[in-house]
């Protein structure tokens, strides 16, 4: 069996009994050196302000609407037989909508023209003037008669002084130079009663050729009113009356409804002190308004203020403003909800500062500042408007310095710290 070294042991042991306080007191040391050395600055993301023009925009609940609204109304009483479209659909102005029962129409139509044909042809006799004609014919024949008697008469009258004819030849070509006379008066006057009878009689009849003639417009629109066409192109309703049913033309209640489209209208509000202050300005009806939708999105085309109405809301104390938008994909229907944004007043030289920076405490503002020696600063700022996700400072921050815009928990007034730049994660922007 092996026997331990007694001699080899004891010297161990007796190094360590030696050692052990070295190493104690070593480890103490190193701890202690570790407790008292100086903790690294905290590293803080900071962005430097500048001054610059910035826009400032507004915005104001809105909601669109269609102005030209039409309601479709029949014309003419009648049975619908047809119905040509379906509700929600977009039609286009001329479109056919409903056709009537036309049958009534047709046939007072051809009655109305088979009277305008009577009347026509009465009318062409009349013009004729037949009547008149044969008046005159027969007051040549009486002229040509009184001429004759008138040389009998002449022929006569020397020969019974002649004794070369009788008295009562003379006496008989005497009486009927008379009688030629009175036939030769009369018919005269039965020419200028055939005149006056005639013109009369063409007249009432050019007035009733033409009464007819209307009668047939009237029956030609009668006609044509059966097909109810849309008057507008637009989005259209449900219809209100089925095939089958009776339609009125003086019914209150229309056919249907089309509305317009394109452009779309939209109407916002503004306070009475907002709307004085766009009129100083002018910019009222030149600025280009955003519509913001009810999901976030912005709508692709940009609006103008159009119209403004008459009178401010004495409830309220605002004025709506209705604002004109392209629609051409028909994307906004009337009755849609959003806001409208656009640029009311141009800031000079005015500093930004992010929303993230603030520290707000009951009505104070406060940021954190990094000094030129990297030491944590406390200011106290007074802002305005808002831009975006920051805000103008009016007050308490000059361009050109850091602000803290995060990592504002971890330090306090007086402290260093080791400033990041601040990378904006929208913009990808680093402010310096």
């Amino acid at each position: 069996m092996h026997q331990p070294n007694h001699s080899f042991t004891n010297q161990a042991a007796l190094l360590a009994t030696f050692l052990l306080p070295w190493i104690l007191i070593s480890g103490c040391g190193s701890e202690a050196r570790s407790q008292n050395a100086a903790p690294p600055p905290p590293t803080v993301l900071v962005t430097t302000v500048h001054a610059g023009d910035v826009p400032i925009f507004s915005e104001y609940p809105a909601q669109t609407y269609a102005r030209n609204t039409v309601d479709v109304r029949a014309r003419v009483d009648g049975y619908i037989e047809k119905w040509l479209f379906r509700p929600g659909q977009e039609v286009q102005a001329g479109e056919t909508l409903y056709v009537l029962d036309k049958r009534p129409y047709e046939a007072a139509l051809d009655q109305a023209k088979g009277n305008l044909a009577q009347s026509e042809a009465d009318l062409d006799y009349a013009q004729k003037q037949v009547a008149l004609q044969q008046a005159q014919a027969n007051l040549a024949v009486m002229e040509a008669n009184l001429v004759k008697a008138q040389q009998d008469v002449e022929r006569l009258d020397p020969l019974v002084k002649a004794d070369a004819a009788s008295k009562q030849d003379l006496d008989a070509a005497v009486a009927a130079l008379g009688a030629g006379q009175a036939n030769v008066n009369a018919n005269k006057a039965n020419v200028e009663q055939a005149r006056l009878s005639t013109r009369t009689q063409i007249a009432s009849m050019q007035g009733k050729v033409d009464a007819l003639r209307g009668a047939v417009r009237t029956g030609q629109l009668n006609l044509e009113y059966a097909t109810i066409q849309a008057p507008i192109s637009g989005l259209i309703g449900d219809t209100q009356v089925p095939v089958g049913g009776l339609v009125n033309a003086t019914s209150p209640q229309p056919l249907t409804t089309i509305v317009p489209l394109d452009p779309i209208w939209v109407r916002f509000k503004v306070t009475e002190t907002e709307y004085l202050e766009f009129k100083k300005r002018g910019n009222l009806t030149r600025s280009q308004l955003t519509l913001v939708l009810a999901d976030g999105s912005e709508f692709p085309h940009k609006g103008l203020v159009e119209n403004t109405v008459n009178q401010v809301d004495p409830k309220t104390g605002t004025l709506e403003l209705q604002a004109r938008f392209p629609n051409p994909q028909h994307v906004l229907l009337p009755g849609q909800f959003g806001k409208v944004r656009f640029e009311t007043d141009l800031r000079k030289n005015v500093v930004l500062v992010p929303q993230r920076a603030i520290q707000q405490l009951q009505s104070t503002q406060t940021i954190l500042t990094v000094g030129s020696d990297d030491k944590v600063q406390l200011k106290t700022i007074t802002t305005s408007d808002r831009v975006g996700d920051a805000w103008v400072v009016e007050q308490g921050l000059s361009a050109g310095e850091r602000v803290i815009v995060e990592g504002q928990l971890k330090v306090r007034p007086g402290m260093s710290v080791h400033p990041s730049p601040y990378v904006d994660p929208a913009s990808g922007k680093r402010g310096a």
